[in-house]
Formats: structure tokens, C-alpha cells, sequence
């Protein structure tokens, strides 16, 4: 965003927003332009993702430490697999895009050319699928377009028959839960829309269309429904992580997160690109296995091939995450 874009953004938040309301906002968007800025052009942190050992890691987009630790706290009778006291991991990217950049990048072709990813998160769009063993976009054939989000289930799916059938050396499975929207508030404020058409571009917020992150900072969300909504969304996805543990087969699972979410801290709200800060960066690692009882069977059957899709399509869909 060019300063001029600022300016201009500005001018709608005091039009939809209010005088008040709108200089806050506009000067919490320059203030985490200026920490983008830092992160991208002077220093920044993080671990790649191959340089750690796993078989299989299921990625739960965007995903807190202490959400994690609360549930599993609280919900260990429904999730085993969960230690309270589990790792944590310095991820190398603040927003999934920046994950993938810096984790699938030449230096790593070799690791590449090993994974199987099953992604439900369109960013995977700007992927060569020819330098992974196998990238199987499930978000562009089994997007809930009535909802206007990538439910777990279908990844799950794909996942199990891929490990299965395919036995890759590594497998990714990158799941969009706890990310926004939540299911239990689907009036939150905050819509997907169709990830081949807008999928992608920032969401600044200028008025309406604020996700339910901004409408924390803006105090029209109180923390606490926030907080329902995103852990509803992590329990949502865990119970999807239980199936694929026990229909699949591997020796080290890691549950972790591509990034985290900030809720006020250094006075950043969501998750924006090359943002510095542990509230962003640190996520869990959990270590755990897999063993297939063979109980389960998988629905959903890739339909045709991926590349079916239009870039509007791609763009729609990130749209719908609150990339615009």
C-alpha cells in the first residue's frame, strides 16, 4: 500500500466509519504497514519448515499457542493426542502466503519433490505442481460455496487416501481452521467469498466489510465472543485431525500452525505479512503418531483435474478468507 492508498482509505473510514472510529483505524493500518516494513525490508525470524524432522504435518491455519493450550487443557478426553505442555515452534512467515514463500522455496526442491500437499488454502495457487510429488488443491473442487469456506472434512478425505494409496516420504495437510469465518458466527462480519476470484487481497477494512479481528479493535466484538467463535473453529478441525490419526498410518505426526493471530498485541489485530512478533509467529508443535484402524472410508473423490479452475474462481475464494 502506497502512502497515497492510505490517504484514500482514510477518507472512506471517516465517511463509513465515523471521525473517531475511522482515525483509529486508519492509524492502526499505518502502524502495522510500518512493522510490515520492518519484517520484510530489515529483520525478521523463523524456522522453516523442513528443517525439522516430520512424516506427516497437519497444518491448522492460523492457530494461536494459547487457544491450543486452553482446548487441549479443557478437552483432552476428546483430542489424546493434545499435551498441554506441548512445544512450541518460531514459524518463519506472519500469513500464509509469506509461509509458503519461505518454505517452498528452490533451496528446498529436493524436499519438495518428496511431499505430497493437500491443501484447502487457495494461496497454493502461486505453487508450481510440478515441483511437488503431488499438490492436490482440494480447495478448488470442494469449497463450501454456500458457507463461503473449506470445511476439514473433505482435506481429511483426500489426506487419508492419499497416505494410503500413495505412501508418500512426506505429507502436508494444510486444513484453513481455526481460521476466520467461524462457523458458529456466520454474521460475524466477515465472508470468504469465492477464492478464485478474490482471494488474496488484503483485508484493510474501510468500513462494512470488517473481519471479526478489526471489529475487536474497533469494539464492536467483545473478546470473549471472539474467542468462542475461534475455538469453536479449532475444536471443528480437531475432530477431523482424530479421524486422520486413526486412518492413516506414520510414525511422527506434527500439529502445528503456518502462522498465528494477533489480538492486540504491539497493537496488531489478524494476521498481516512480515509482522515480527511472537503473538504472530510462535505456534504449536505437537508430536504425536498415526496408526490406520481402517475403520473409516473416504467420500470424497477428486473431481477432474485443478487446473479446471479460472483465475477469477481463485481470486473469489481468497476473497472469501478476507484477502481483498
Amino acid at each position: 500500500m502506497t502512502f497515497g492508498d492510505w490517504v484514500e482509505e482514510t477518507r472512506t473510514r471517516f465517511q463509513t466509519m465515523g471521525a473517531k472510529r475511522g482515525a483509529v483505524a486508519s492509524a492502526n493500518e499505518f502502524w502495522v504497514g510500518m512493522l510490515r516494513r520492518f519484517g520484510r525490508d530489515v529483520w525478521n525470524y523463523g524456522e522453516p519448515i523442513y528443517e525439522r524432522d516430520w512424516d506427516v504435518l497437519l497444518v491448522l491455519d492460523a492457530c494461536r499457542v494459547d487457544l491450543m493450550r486452553e482446548v487441549a487443557a479443557e478437552e483432552g478426553d476428546r483430542f489424546p493426542f493434545l499435551d498441554p505442555d506441548f512445544e512450541t515452534f518460531d514459524s518463519a512467515a506472519s500469513m500464509s502466503e509469506e509461509w509458503m514463500e519461505k518454505n517452498f522455496g528452490d533451496e528446498y526442491a529436493d524436499e519438495k519433490a518428496n511431499t505430497a500437499y493437500v491443501s484447502g488454502n487457495p494461496f497454493t495457487r502461486d505453487l508450481d505442481p510440478d515441483e511437488f510429488g503431488l499438490l492436490d488443491e482440494v480447495w478448488r473442487y470442494a469449497w463450501d460455496d454456500e458457507r463461503d469456506l473449506m470445511p476439514p472434512r473433505p482435506l481429511t478425505d483426500r489426506a487419508i487416501e492419499v497416505e494410503r494409496n500413495r505412501d508418500p516420504d512426506r505429507l502436508i495437510v494444510h486444513y484453513l481452521q481455526p481460521h476466520v469465518p467461524f462457523r458458529s458466527m456466520p454474521d460475524a462480519g466477515f465472508r470468504w467469498g469465492d477464492p478464485e476470484e478474490n482471494f488474496g487481497v488484503k483485508d484493510g477494512g474501510t468500513g462494512e466489510e470488517r473481519g471479526p479481528w478489526h471489529r475487536l479493535l474497533d469494539g464492536d466484538l467483545s473478546r470473549d465472543d471472539l474467542w468462542q467463535g475461534y475455538r469453536d473453529n479449532l475444536e471443528w478441525v480437531l475432530e477431523d485431525v482424530a479421524l486422520f490419526l486413526d486412518n492413516a498410518d506414520a510414525d511422527t505426526v506434527v500439529i502445528s500452525s503456518d502462522h498465528a493471530n494477533a489480538m492486540g498485541e504491539w497493537w496488531c489485530y489478524a494476521h498481516p505479512d512480515y509482522v515480527p512478533i511472537p503473538a504472530l509467529k510462535r505456534v504449536p508443535w505437537i508430536e504425536t503418531s498415526a496408526t490406520d484402524t481402517g475403520e473409516y472410508e473416504p467420500e470424497l473423490e477428486r473431481e477432474g483435474d485443478a487446473e479446471d479452475e479460472t483465475g477469477d474462481d481463485v481470486e473469489q475464494r481468497l476473497s472469501a478468507l478476507g484477502y481483498k
